[in-house]
């Protein structure tokens, strides 16, 4: 059925919009260029692309509001609903979900009673499962609000949401402190992030993702995938998940969880990756 035009932003919301959607369309030789962090900025504004967020981009690129509707659908990182204050993703993608991420995500849809993108009575948490973070080497991984929290369990998964709707602080594995989901919308239009140490935060790669660039230096091939009682000096894995009732050093194994499944990387029976030098 047709509807009705998109209500305008309030005087004062639209006035502060025009001022930042100037300085991003400034950014671009071509104005058409600034669609999707426009659709991030407005999306900082309501917790989601609104008819109305994409009437107003359409309006200052001078484009239709089908064009605009056209990106916005297209791109997952863009809510078309109103959401949780913070937006946890379960990687289900092949090797989180062997590891364990389909595991994690039964068990937080269990324990958050809603399901993929259901969004929790008190508003806090909006679950969805993607399809790669992009960080396999650190497998099961989660995100909220697109900060990494690498190699969970079912356990620490449940600890983390608890923790994000209790009001505790919490520490991505890696990466800039977390933020709210609109907060990150504004930094994803490409306004500063002012909070202190933030820009400093930052994260490494994981062992497995720099076997290649070990090789190609000449360095001799390491083990990737090591018992659960082996101890690397130079490596420097992920801090633990909790802020709280964290393990003690050395109780666990390189990825401060044990993997959920019978894998090569959590079964040592079955141990996985380069294990003699080359040639031999």
């Amino acid at each position: 059925m047709p509807q009705l035009p998109a209500p305008a932003y309030p005087d004062e919301v639209r006035a502060r919009l025009e001022g930042d959607a100037k300085e991003i369309i400034g950014r671009y030789p071509d104005s058409r260029s600034a669609l999707l962090p426009l659709l991030h900025l407005t999306q900082s504004e309501e917790g989601f692309v609104s008819r109305t967020g994409m009437a107003f981009c359409a309006e200052q690129l001078g484009l239709t509001t089908a064009e605009v509707t056209a990106v916005a659908t297209f791109y997952s990182m863009y809510r078309r609903e109103p959401g949780g204050e913070y937006q946890v993703g379960v990687c289900t993608n092949t090797l989180c979900a062997v590891m364990g991420g389909d595991a994690i995500f039964d068990s937080l849809k269990s324990h958050l009673g809603v399901d993929n993108h259901g969004t929790t009575p008190d508003g806090k948490i909006t679950l969805e499962h993607i399809e790669c973070n992009a960080a396999c080497d650190f497998a099961p991984v989660v995100m909220v609000n697109w900060e990494f929290f690498d190699n969970q369990t079912p356990d620490t998964a449940l600890r983390l949401v608890d923790d994000l709707r209790d009001g505790r602080t919490v520490a991505p594995t890696r990466g800039a402190p977390l933020c709210t989901y609109k907060e990150t919308a504004r930094i994803l239009a490409g306004f500063p992030d002012e909070r202190p140490g933030a820009v400093e935060a930052t994260g490494g790669a994981g062992p497995a993702s720099l076997v290649g660039l070990r090789l190609a230096k000449g360095e001799a091939p390491q083990r990737v995938v090591r018992p659960r009682d082996g101890a690397d000096p130079h490596d420097r894995g992920p801090r633990a998940t909790a802020p709280h009732d964290a393990p003690q050093p050395g109780a666990e194994h390189l990825s401060s969880h044990d993997a959920p499944q019978q894998t090569s990387a959590s079964d040592p029976e079955h141990p996985a990756g380069p294990v003699a030098e080359e040639g031999e």
